[in-house]
């Protein structure tokens, strides 16, 4: 791999440079646009660097947003309204392994030196369409190599879910981590705990979404420390437990690949502060059963009303773990073409109705879980006649 002599930058993006440079400002484009057009996976979403400072940014645009001005970033909003982050020339004054506090005034040179790994500091220009990597990160894009700007142990110090993303990045492209940077990020690893779960979280589902090898995702963040660290319910990869990427490939689920490659994926998820909803989700899946019983539609019905909304994930994760419908499926879409009754409300009459024929308390519930069950079985007698009948037997 060699620099190409341009990179097609969106119109949008050299709008907001032209003005920037207009004004005496430099303005370069950086970050992960630029190395996955690199990569050949290119697409719009690119960031720009410049000289400016954040005042002055927010004064040559009429639409800005303030998305991070602590760190010196504006969001400046084009005109088909796309927000693109604009972020001032920056040196870390302090940091904690967490967060950094930042002036200004700083070089591009010293701006991609504070940058984390080498395939992350390169800089192009817009509009000389000049390219700038002080630190050899086409070097390391062209040989698959994830290294560290600099000195990696100062690296992660610095911002200790370095670690993760060195993970992350090897994982998605297929690279292998530089053996001192490795060393590195396993000898900081006991400063992952000091991260908030959300930050976690969030590597987390971007290294599942993206991994071009799930098992390599795994193995390095057991490798590293971080799972023992994070995910202690993450299992290590046994052969065939993983799916291939060809089974797992886009669009990826998070929380159904945490389900699938852990052993408490609702206690995981809590840890990492996931939604309430993903953690129902989760757990829902956890508790199964798996499949029904048997592929008859009485068995596929029970098994439908048993895991109520976490059908649908049970099939995924079947399809995950063995690359290929359940048999059973069809009879999941029959029974649900026909609306068959699944569960109590689905039933032709209500515990109003069995309080008018003279049921109370305790009774009615367990009458309606009663016919809840014949209906299973046969949902022919899910009528309002029919299950009055029952009602009035069972008495």
């Amino acid at each position: 791999m060699s620099f190409p002599a341009s990179v097609p930058v969106p119109e949008e993006v050299l709008e907001i440079a032209r003005v920037l440079e207009g004004a005496g400002h430099e303005a370069w484009c950086v970050g992960g646009a630029l190395r996955d057009a690199l990569l050949g996976d290119p697409h719009s979403d690119f960031d720009l660097a410049t000289s400016a400072h954040p005042e002055d940014v927010r004064r040559l645009f009429r639409r800005t947003a303030p998305v991070g001005m602590e760190h010196g970033t504006v969001g400046v909003i084009d005109r088909k309204r796309v927000m693109h982050e604009v972020t001032t020339f920056r040196r870390d004054v302090r940091t904690d392994g967490r967060h950094a506090v930042v002036e200004y005034g700083a070089s591009l040179d010293e701006d991609l030196g504070r940058r984390d790994f080498t395939i992350n500091a390169i800089a192009y220009h817009p509009l000389r369409r000049e390219w700038r990597d002080p630190y050899g990160g086409e070097r390391d894009l062209r040989e698959g190599m994830v290294r560290a700007v600099g000195d990696p142990a100062a690296r992660f110090r610095e911002d200790y879910l370095r670690v993760l993303r060195a993970i992350r990045f090897a994982a998605r492209f297929g690279f292998t981590i530089d053996p001192a940077t490795w060393a590195a990020a396993r000898a900081a690893a006991g400063g992952l705990d000091r991260l908030s779960a959300e930050r976690v979280r969030d590597e987390w589902y971007k290294g599942l979404r993206t991994a071009r090898d799930l098992a390599t995702l795994l193995r390095l963040w057991h490798e590293s420390g971080a799972a023992a660290i994070w995910l202690p319910e993450l299992r290590r990869a046994r052969a065939g437990e993983v799916p291939p990427p060809e089974r797992s490939s886009a669009p990826r689920d998070p929380v159904l690949l945490t389900v699938l490659l852990s052993d408490d994926p609702a206690g995981l998820l809590r840890r990492l502060r996931a939604s309430n909803a993903e953690i129902a989700r989760a757990a829902a899946m956890a508790a199964g059963p798996a499949e029904p019983s048997g592929d008859d539609e009485v068995a596929v019905r029970r098994w439908l009303a048993a895991v109520g909304g976490a059908a649908d994930d049970l099939v995924a994760l079947h399809r995950l773990r063995r690359g290929e419908d359940p048999g059973w499926l069809g009879t999941v879409a029959a029974i649900r073409g026909r609306g068959d009754p699944l569960t109590r409300g689905d039933l032709a009459v209500s515990g109003r109705d069995l309080e008018a024929i003279g049921l109370s308390g305790r009774a009615v519930g367990e009458t309606l879980a009663a016919l809840l069950d014949r209906a299973l079985e046969d949902p022919a007698v899910n009528t309002r006649e029919r299950l009055l009948a029952l009602a009035r037997e069972g008495r």
